[in-house]
């Protein structure tokens, strides 16, 4: 992987966008170029990984059930839901980047990872490729199909056509999991129990997070 930082910065960068795609079929080694952690290396992931982040954010937003009803506000329209969407796209990818980034870190140094913070939110970052591929294919679909019923409770899409892109939101999710394992034990070199006693701690730590959150919600 040394070979990266002999290549000239424009050529890094391509050579980044076209791993997003080969991460579909060759995670485990798309993912071991993450071990160069130099500051020219990281530099050349940084905007293709901005952009997954970006539009992976956007993509789990239109699967919540908050977007799922925006348009039950008459006023709402499709400028306010572009408007939110990319608002809520860019908090939601900003959270998966930095704190579900600190919780693999944290996981990782309880395995006794040598693996920096950075490259954990890498990790990260690049498992949320599906996200953003169910965005750019998916979702175009979903509102061909539906129109504004899409972000609507009790439209067109309810029923059979609703719990088939559900078993697609759901699917893409265990798919980014399964990359987010691949990408851990890529970056480490580690075997799969040690991989994944690090994810779990991981997990737990994201859980107790999430409970805390939602505990400052409900007392205010």
């Amino acid at each position: 992987m040394d070979a990266e930082v002999q290549t000239p910065p424009a050529q890094a960068e391509r050579d980044w966008w076209r791993r997003l795609i080969l991460i579909l079929t060759r995670p485990a080694w798309v993912f071991a170029w993450v071990r160069d952690d130099s500051s020219e290396a990281a530099g050349a992931r940084q905007e293709p990984l901005t952009a997954v982040v970006f539009l992976s954010g956007i993509g789990i937003f239109l699967a919540t059930r908050t977007a799922g009803t925006l348009f039950d506000d008459a006023e709402f329209d499709w400028l306010l839901l572009f408007v939110e969407a990319v608002f809520a796209g860019l908090l939601v990818g900003i959270q998966n980047f930095w704190v579900v980034g600190w919780t693999v870190y944290l996981g990782g140094r309880a395995a006794d990872s040598g693996a920096s913070y950075r490259q954990a939110r890498h990790v990260v970052g690049l498992a949320c490729i599906p996200f953003a591929l169910e965005l750019l294919v998916v979702w175009p679909v979903r509102i061909a199909m539906f129109g504004s019923d899409a972000f609507r409770s009790g439209g067109s899409d309810e029923g059979a056509a609703q719990a088939v892109f559900r078993t697609i939101d759901g699917l893409t999710l265990a798919w980014a999991v399964c990359l987010l394992v691949i990408g851990v034990r890529a970056l480490n070199g580690w075997s799969w129990p040690r991989t994944l006693a690090s994810l779990t701690v991981a997990g737990a730590l994201l859980t107790l997070i999430v409970f805390l959150f939602l505990g400052v919600r409900v007392g205010r």
